[in-house]
């Protein structure tokens, strides 16, 4: 499987679950929170960071990892 590189470049704020409840139907985890189901997203992390402040809400910065590249062939699949 392949991951493509698609919608990489953008910073995502986040609101965290204040109090998560687990529907007794479904068992899936649901929230009376509204602000759980909102996702706001910047072009930069310095917007984002911005925003925040400006907002007054607390955030955690979780930096992308670094991908490592490995380049091959199709034919690689059939070799050795």
């Amino acid at each position: 499987m392949q991951s493509g590189l698609g919608k990489t470049d953008k910073w995502i704020l986040e609101f965290e679950v204040k109090d998560p409840t687990k529907n007794p139907l479904m068992g899936w985890e649901s929230s009376s929170d509204t602000l759980s189901e909102l996702k706001l997203e910047f072009s930069s992390k310095e917007l984002a960071i911005n925003y925040a402040k400006k907002m007054k809400i607390e955030y955690e910065i979780i930096e992308p990892k670094k991908r490592k590249v490995v380049k091959k062939s199709y034919a690689d699949n059939f070799l050795s």
